[in-house]
């Protein structure tokens, strides 16, 4: 069920909670009200940002992504159509999320490092862009 207020969109989540989230000012995407997108960040009309994530400047992030909580998305950085990025995942300025990419929790990726399209990174890998489909290691 959603509901629409102006400026203000609600849904019920599986747990029968009220989730609200705000339409972005360039794009239309979907931001909680506990998040921080920059105003010259760009998000397409059904991405959503969860609360505690933060877009910087110039990011972009794509039709049907999930930004989940308390994610951090770096100035420039790119992500595609159709990713999901793992609660507590950082993704650095000037990186690239391919389409379909899905990241677990707590993922890294270096500045200008890639995530390959339709690529799986396991929880607390990290993404160091020296290989575009095995460049990542997980954590001990």
């Amino acid at each position: 069920m959603s509901r629409r207020v102006k400026g203000l969109v609600e849904f019920e989540d599986d747990r029968g909670e009220t989730v609200r989230y705000v339409r972005h000012v360039n794009g239309g995407g979907l931001v909680s009200p506990a998040a921080r997108v920059h105003e010259e960040a760009w998000l397409a009309p059904t991405a959503y940002v969860e609360a505690g994530a933060v877009v910087g400047r110039d990011a972009r992030v794509g039709e049907g992504s999930w930004v989940d909580a308390d994610v951090v998305v770096g100035p420039g950085a790119v992500v595609g159509s159709n990713v999901h990025l793992g609660a507590g995942t950082r993704v650095a300025g000037g990186a690239r999320i391919g389409v379909g990419a899905r990241l677990g929790q707590r993922v890294t990726v270096a500045p200008r490092a890639a995530v390959a399209a339709d690529q799986i990174v396991p929880d607390g890998a990290t993404v160091d862009g020296r290989s575009p489909r095995a460049g990542y290691e997980k954590a001990a």
